[in-house]
């Protein structure tokens, strides 16, 4: 009990020395918020992170900050995190800057069929997929025909199971290196590969949790947030 006791200690006085030097701080930029990620406190498995806003948070190991990135681990000698699909090690006083939201953000309009479903042509690793967009699979999902079509190396991945229409199946989670749909390419994004053909990939909230969806009537315009 000991040591965990320390630890949050730690990360307490980490904010408090923050909130007794910040005023001076924020008095020189008020009008710009910082895209930097900056560390203030560690201990095992948190982070005391001073972000976008400009005030301290404490995030814990697998949280995701508001400009993007993810704390993949936390130690109380550094953080390791994953910013548009690249891995970064930080320590105590280390900052590291994302790139800040661009007003021409990428983006694409998708046009539903005569059933309603938003059906386009995309690239997975830089080849071509068919995908439906489908906000009730947790990520990108593919028949294991496509996956072998494409070169994918999935029987490496995690191995589980998901229940489907047809009954339970075997699946494998593996990490994209990119997916491209329209003007807008993500890097790193978790999939599904299903033991089993699909007649689509599903294009999944591992890639729509990063852009912003807005519909219109039967259009559905995705814009890249990070």
């Amino acid at each position: 009990m000991f040591p965990r006791s320390r630890e949050c200690k730690a990360v307490v006085l980490a904010l408090l020395l923050w909130s007794a030097c910040a005023p001076g701080q924020q008095q020189l930029q008020p009008q710009q918020p910082s895209q930097d990620i900056e560390i203030v406190g560690l201990s095992q498995g948190r982070a005391v992170i001073v972000g976008t806003n400009g005030k301290p948070k404490v995030y814990r190991d697998g949280d995701t900050l508001p400009n993007g990135a993810r704390l993949i681990k936390a130690t109380p000698e550094s953080a390791l995190f994953e910013i548009d699909g690249k891995r970064h090690r930080l320590t105590m006083g280390n900052r590291v800057s994302t790139a800040a939201p661009a007003s021409g953000a990428a983006r694409v309009t998708l046009i539903a069929d005569e059933r309603g479903h938003f059906v386009t042509l995309g690239t997975i690793n830089g080849a071509s997929m068919r995908f439906l967009v489908d906000t009730g699979a947790t990520m990108i999902s593919m028949g294991v025909g496509d996956a072998r079509r494409i070169g994918l190396d999935y029987l490496n991945g995690e191995r589980g199971v998901t229940r489907t229409a047809n009954g339970v199946a075997r699946v494998y989670k593996i990490r994209l290196d990119t997916v491209k749909v329209g003007d807008i390419t993500l890097n790193g994004v978790d999939a599904l590969v299903h033991d089993a053909d699909l007649p689509w990939a599903l294009l999944g909230m591992s890639f729509l949790n990063r852009v912003e969806m807005n519909r219109q009537g039967d259009n559905l315009t995705l814009v890249k947030r990070y």
